[in-house]
């Protein structure tokens, strides 16, 4: 897995679709990829990994969090404390802590670095950032949205169904509601400040 993977592939989609052909092959790759991007813009994050660690700079001055009485410094999605360093220094002698404390066990990144005394700014962290894998609700929305892309262009105007049978929809101009409800608990709010 990469920087912002394609959450899936098209094998994938034909076998969500039941397509056992080639034809659409080039258009249901276009709608993997597009449904995988509008799912890192929902949640604000992606969930793929760098191959490998990688230096990150944060600039943003430490805030004071009281409940925990400790400075925080918020850092990018990283589920791999492997090679971290924090300050130029390896994680276990650093004095940072990662958290949320019980990420690794509820199968969550550590979102921010927990310091007993404010670190100065720029703070540089080295890490494999990222998720180890991707989040199966994430699978599932990108095969739901993929999905229901791929019906549109059967609806050029944005309606579905027959007026007839009064079935008539107007297809919506965001993501499926069903994909915004599968995606819940996994959008990241950073702190502003």
């Amino acid at each position: 897995m990469g920087w912002k993977p394609d959450y899936i592939t098209t094998a994938d989609l034909k076998l969500y679709l039941k397509v056992d052909d080639a034809v659409d092959d080039t258009q249901l790759a276009t709608w993997c990829t597009a449904a995988s991007r509008a799912i890192d813009k929902k949640c604000n994050r992606q969930f793929g990994q760098l191959a490998a660690a990688a230096s990150r700079v944060y600039r943003r001055p430490a805030y004071y969090e009281p409940s925990s009485q400790l400075w925080m410094v918020e850092i990018d999605d990283v589920q791999d404390s492997t090679g971290l360093t924090v300050g130029g220094v390896a994680y276990a002698s650093s004095g940072a802590t990662l958290l949320p404390d019980n990420a690794s066990a509820d199968g969550v990144p550590w979102t921010r670095l927990g310091f007993a005394t404010c670190p100065t700014a720029p703070l540089t962290v080295v890490a494999k950032w990222g998720w180890t894998t991707v989040p199966a609700q994430v699978v599932g929305a990108a095969k739901l949205q993929a999905n229901r892309w791929n019906k549109r262009r059967n609806s050029p105007l944005g309606v579905a169904g027959s007026p007839d049978q009064t079935s008539q929809i107007r297809l919506l101009a965001r993501l499926d509601p069903d994909v915004a409800t599968i995606l819940t608990g996994l959008s990241r709010r950073r702190k502003v400040g």
